[in-house]
C-alpha cells in the first residue's frame, strides 16, 4: 500500500481533513477550466488511489463559487480543432480514462457543486458516487451545443442510470442545464446547501462514510460499478462472494463483538 496524504499535485489542490481528501480545479477566475495536463494529473491521481491506505474517500469541490467549467477553451478546443483523428481519439480516450479511473479507484467520492458545472466538470459530478449541490448550481451536458455529441466520456451509460432514460435524453440533445432543483428531484443530487456550508457538509457526509467499514466500502463501489453488466444471477453470485470476502475482515467480527456487548462498533478497515 503506499501514502497519498502528502500528495502535493501541480495543477490542481489537494487538500486532506483527516482520511477524506479534497480535490479543487485551479484558475476560479475562469471557473476551473480543465486542461490537458490536469486531466492527465486527476487520471492518474484517481488511479494510484486504489492503492493508497491513508484516503478513504474524496470530495470534489468548487473553488471560487463555481466547480468546472469543462475544457479550457484556450487551452484544449483551440488545439482540438487543428489535431488529425489519431490524435483526437488520443485526448477522448485520455478524457474517458479519467472517468474509469474514478469508477475503479475504491474510494466514495463526492462532488460538491456550486455555480457552474458543465461539460466536463458535469462528467465529474456524473462519475462520483454522491453529489451535493448549493441552491443555485447549474448543471450541464452542453456537448450538443458545441457542434459534438452528447455521448461524451461514458454520458450515454452512466446518466441515464442515475436519472432515467428520458431525463438523460433531454439533457443530451438540449445541453441544457440541469437547475439544482430539477437534480434533487430527479435523484442527480442527494441534497442541497447553501454555499456557505456545502463543503462543509460534504467532508462529514465523507467523513460518516469513512468511519464505517472502509474496505467493505471498496467493495460496494466496486460492485456498483460492475453490476451495470451483468445478468440478475451473475449479480447475486458475484455478491456472494464479495460478502463472503467481507465476511473474513476483522471489521465484521468488531460489528458482531460491539452489538453482543451493546456498543457501537469502531471500524479500522481491515
Amino acid at each position: 500500500m503506499s501514502s497519498m496524504a502528502g500528495l502535493k499535485p501541480q495543477h490542481f489542490q489537494w487538500d486532506m481533513h483527516g482520511d477524506v481528501a479534497v480535490i479543487r480545479l485551479k484558475h476560479p477566475e475562469r471557473k476551473n477550466p480543465l486542461t490537458f495536463d490536469s486531466y492527465a494529473e486527476l487520471r492518474d491521481t484517481f488511479r494510484d488511489l486504489v492503492y493508497a491506505d491513508d484516503v478513504h474517500a474524496v470530495v470534489f469541490a468548487p473553488n471560487g463559487g463555481n466547480f468546472c467549467s469543462g475544457g479550457d477553451v484556450h487551452d484544449i478546443i483551440g488545439p482540438l480543432v487543428q489535431m488529425d483523428m489519431k490524435d483526437l481519439l488520443k485526448f477522448t480516450r485520455m478524457t474517458g480514462d479519467l472517468v474509469k479511473a474514478m469508477l475503479g479507484c475504491g474510494k466514495p467520492i463526492i462532488s460538491a457543486v456550486d455555480g457552474v458545472a458543465v461539460g466536463a466538470g458535469a462528467i465529474i459530478t456524473m462519475a462520483s458516487d454522491l453529489r451535493l449541490a448549493t441552491p443555485q448550481a447549474k448543471t450541464a451536458f452542453l456537448f450538443n451545443r458545441v457542434g459534438l455529441a452528447g455521448c461524451d466520456m461514458g454520458s450515454c451509460a452512466i446518466l441515464p442510470r442515475i436519472i432515467g432514460q428520458g431525463r438523460a435524453a433531454e439533457l443530451l440533445y438540449l445541453g441544457r442545464v440541469m437547475t439544482a432543483q430539477e437534480g434533487l428531484a430527479w435523484g442527480y443530487f442527494n441534497a442541497l446547501h447553501d454555499a456557505a456550508v456545502l463543503e462543509a457538509q460534504a467532508i462529514a457526509l465523507a467523513q460518516t462514510i469513512t468511519a464505517g467499514p472502509t474496505f467493505a466500502n471498496g467493495i460496494t463501489k466496486t460492485q456498483l460499478s460492475h453490476e451495470w453488466s451483468m445478468t440478475p444471477e451473475q449479480a447475486i453470485e458475484a455478491e456472494a462472494q464479495a460478502q463472503a470476502i467481507c465476511m473474513q475482515t476483522e471489521d465484521f467480527v468488531r460489528a458482531y463483538k460491539a452489538f453482543v456487548a451493546k456498543e457501537k462498533p469502531v471500524f479500522e478497515g481491515n
